[in-house]
């Protein structure tokens, strides 16, 4: 009587028969190239959309720091009617704080209004943003918006 000889032995893990690639079976995921595609794709929409945004976003700080110099004014108006008189360069806009519902805020570009009293547009103080770039003077955005005009 002979023995059969024993079949080989498999490693732990292994198959029991190799893999063969069949066209039918396709392997899912994403490769990395399709990946950088995708984020080059959405990082050109998104450049688009922030040039197209961007004037709007700019209107809307104009159009903040006007109603900002706006509440500044009802509020000088009734520092004025309590107290007699404007608050000095001095003083400057924190005098005004009791008659604002908040904190007197910087400009919509960080930084803060200048307040000037005597004021050289008439009898009212002053009050000037002076626009994205912080210096008098300017066009566009960096234009200042007064309370005079």
């Amino acid at each position: 009587m002979t023995k059969n000889p024993s079949p080989p032995r498999r490693l732990a893990g292994s198959p029991r028969r190799p893999l063969a690639r069949s066209p039918r079976r396709r392997r899912s995921g994403i490769t990395l190239i399709e990946m950088l595609v995708v984020i080059t794709i959405i990082a050109l929409f998104s450049a688009v959309a922030y040039q197209r945004l961007s004037p709007a976003v700019d209107k809307g700080r104009i159009t903040a720091a006007r109603t900002q110099i706006e509440a500044f004014a009802g509020a000088l108006q009734a520092y004025h009617i309590d107290k007699g008189r404007f608050p000095s360069s001095e003083e400057g806009l924190q005098a005004i704080r009791p008659y604002l519902a908040k904190d007197i805020p910087n400009d919509p570009w960080g930084h803060p209004y200048v307040y000037k009293f005597p004021g050289e547009h008439g009898p009212e103080p002053d009050v000037t943003c002076n626009g994205a770039d912080g210096k008098s003077g300017g066009e566009g955005v960096d234009a200042d918006i007064v309370s005079w005009k």
